[in-house]
């Protein structure tokens, strides 16, 4: 328990969190070997312990109010962020509740779909993300140790590219991808039909966590579906959902991330038999398959899936580009900064900067040769605008132009894949602190590999899901020598700017 002195921004941020860091992923470490070694006793005492250990309290609050990119999202209460006093008056308040936590109910956004309908994004309070924060750091550990090898979304320590590299390695010319046809399967809404006990007879977890997340269910509970339905907006929710469907991956040679699944069939294989073990695994579960959305296509036809289009072309080569529906959306992006008539040029700049590069990178190995993907049209007429704005030259257009497009190298198919069913709560710091560095490039990978892997900031590896930042050590970010650069998490970058960017 901590003494709230009268600089509640000091106590924050001089709170221990290295050491923090270190505590809580020695205790994950240990329930994912209990569960290893098919110890659930020893594993759900573990888990106790990090339900009350101040470390995990403590980067459960940051992760919820100052990590994560909802944090600015308000609930029912109408609390869209905390003080530094209130952060520490919650960890108090989940000292002595943790165990017994009540949900209070969910805020109701309504996100439009491309189909016309409308889902709702159900945002918990700051209180109740912070509780399923602290839980999920509980339970991930134990369940990593039960998730099937081809599962890749929401998890730690893998993407949406393991999922593209899978596909890749069964759809090439030297295994006959263009002998193959995959099942494109739909889960018709899986987040609000997933029964409530499927859930909790596949949870790993002592009462107190499950009696609270039985409570957070029915939180978000839809009146017509009362025992259905994990509400899409929690923290906790997609863990759950990948509780749910594990295993449906050992029906047939697949790759699911979260909800999303592709089946791939060899022209011997029966889809129908295939469908019909699918739709049995997904009634046990309270869920079923979407008829309309559900189909099976012949790999040279070309599929979509998680923002790509897949196609084995008629010389047998396989080829991932962005989906059409992808880059429109990203194009409308683009547009809507560049024809902002609300904000100048440098502005503009700055702003595309991100989304350029967020594009880029997501796509960075797929083949994005091609005028379309380079994005030649789209900076021409980016630079069209840039020249018109008031007091903007030909060369300070030009420099503009490359500042909102930032380059961001591609290698078609090159990803590496986790090797088999390992986990970051494995202990293996090297392997994973090297394979998260590789997902960066630019001066942060040159960074990463001086300061072998290690944050400059707090020293520890970069083993988690935590984005590391490029840190300009003098404060000027046009000075990009290499003594004035270093990597570092982005909590720690966080707190070098504290004293600018929070009160």
């Amino acid at each position: 328990m901590f003494r709230h002195s009268s600089n509640a921004s000091e106590t924050w941020k001089n709170l221990p969190w290295k050491k923090f860091q270190k505590d809580l992923f020695r205790l994950q470490k240990r329930v994912f070997k209990a569960i290893q070694a098919g110890d659930k006793r020893k594993a759900m005492s573990l888990q106790r312990l990090i339900l009350k250990s101040t470390a995990a309290r403590m980067l459960a609050i940051r992760q919820v109010t100052q990590l994560n990119a909802g944090k600015r999202t308000a609930g029912i209460d109408g609390k869209a962020s905390l003080s530094h006093e209130e952060r520490l008056n919650l960890s108090e308040e989940t000292r002595t509740r943790s165990s017994n936590w009540k949900h209070q109910k969910l805020r109701e956004i309504p996100i439009p779909k491309k189909d016309g309908t409308t889902r709702f994004l159900k945002v918990p309070t700051i209180g109740d993300r912070a509780w399923q924060c602290l839980v999920k750091l509980a339970l991930e550990p134990a369940h990593e140790a039960t998730f099937h090898a081809r599962s890749y979304g929401f998890r730690t320590g893998r993407s949406a590219h393991n999922a593209q590299k899978h596909l890749f390695d069964n759809l090439h010319s030297r295994v006959n991808g263009i002998e193959k046809r995959v099942i494109e399967l739909d889960i018709e809404k899986c987040f609000d039909r997933i029964s409530h006990k499927s859930i909790m007879e596949r949870l790993i977890a002592p009462t107190g966590i499950k009696l609270g997340i039985f409570r957070c269910l029915k939180a978000g509970v839809n009146p017509e579906f009362p025992e259905q339905g994990t509400p899409q907006g929690g923290v906790v929710s997609p863990l759950l959902a990948n509780i749910a469907l594990n295993g449906i991956e050992e029906i047939h040679n697949s790759v699911r991330y979260a909800d999303d699944m592709v089946i791939i069939l060899k022209p011997k294989d029966d889809a129908i038999t295939i469908l019909e073990q699918i739709y049995q695994f997904l009634a046990e579960r309270g869920m079923k398959v979407s008829e309309k959305k559900t189909k099976l296509t012949a790999t040279k036809d070309g599929f979509d899936f998680l923002g790509w289009h897949f196609k084995v072309q008629n010389n047998g080569k396989f080829r991932c580009v962005p989906s059409v529906d992808n880059y429109k959306a990203f194009r409308q992006k683009v547009k809507n900064i560049v024809n902002n008539s609300n904000i100048g040029a440098t502005t503009k700049a700055e702003k595309l900067a991100p989304v350029v590069r967020g594009w880029r990178n997501y796509h960075r190995y797929c083949k994005m040769s091609g005028s379309r993907f380079s994005l030649y049209h789209t900076q021409n007429r980016a630079f069209k605008v840039f020249n018109k704005e008031s007091g903007q030259d030909y060369y300070s257009s030009k420099k503009l132009l490359e500042k909102a497009f930032p380059p961001v190298p591609y290698s078609e198919n090159k990803h590496i894949n986790v090797k088999g069913n390992k986990s970051p709560y494995d202990g293996d710091t090297a392997y994973w602190s090297k394979r998260n560095s590789k997902l960066y490039y630019g001066e942060t990978s040159k960074a990463l590999i001086r300061q072998n892997h290690k944050c400059a900031s707090c020293g520890l590896k970069f083993i988690g899901e935590e984005r590391i930042n490029l840190h300009h050590i003098d404060g000027n970010h046009a000075n990009w020598k290499k003594s004035n650069l270093e990597a570092i998490h982005e909590s720690c970058h966080d707190y070098k700017h504290m004293s600018k960017s929070e009160s």
